[in-house]
């Protein structure tokens, strides 16, 4: 069975990953920036924090990230819709402890070029590579399986990306769609996740 969660499970889960956050040495708050636990992370983290913040994820969203993508122990993420690269940096402290890595993709050059100086600051270019051009084409290019997948780009293409990348991820993969909160948001994307009974979306 292929496992779909669209941005809601960010809610959801909001208390145990806070208990989570606790029990590793965090501030028990989604909200708050989290401890390191080594100096690499350390050096991930204090550039995150200098990332212009502008049309990106918030906080608890990209700590959120971080724990689904270590939960599941995923080897190769994509994201589209990169940004400059403040979602990335979170998968980024994941993977370096599951030894994956991940796909993301912009479609603006200027952008991306800012998102892959922001990961070479952080140490973890080897891990990310940055795709520039049309995600609705470049994303044929890619192969599964895929363990988790963050769609943070233009609305009325959610659905065109999930149609494409879906066949891609694994059984109990992660899909996870940021900014849609209830089905009006985005109905054809809300009704491809939920009427799909080999989805189970929350």
């Amino acid at each position: 069975m292929k496992v779909a969660y669209g941005a809601l499970v960010l809610v959801l889960v909001v208390a145990a990953a806070a208990l989570m956050a606790q029990r590793r040495g965090g501030r028990g708050s989604l909200g708050n920036q989290p401890l390191a636990k080594n100096a690499a992370e350390k050096r991930i983290l204090d550039v995150a924090e200098r990332v212009p913040r502008r049309m990106n994820v918030p906080l608890e969203d990209g700590r959120m990230i971080r724990i689904l993508t270590e939960a599941i122990g995923a080897k190769k993420a994509v994201e589209i819709g990169t940004s400059t690269g403040y979602s990335g940096l979170w998968f980024a402290m994941a993977l370096r402890n599951t030894g994956g890595k991940l796909t993301t993709f912009e479609i603006e050059p200027d952008v991306a070029e800012t998102a892959r100086r922001i990961f070479r600051e952080a140490g973890v270019d080897d891990i990310v590579t940055v795709v520039v051009g049309d995600a609705h084409e470049k994303i044929r290019e890619l192969e599964g399986p895929i363990d988790i997948v963050f769609i943070d780009a233009e609305k009325p293409g959610y659905r065109d990306y999930f149609d494409q990348i879906l066949p891609l991820v694994r059984p109990g993969g992660l899909i996870l769609a940021h900014n849609i909160f209830q089905p009006s948001d985005n109905p054809r994307y809300a009704e491809a996740v939920t009427t799909n009974p080999e989805l189970e979306t929350t």
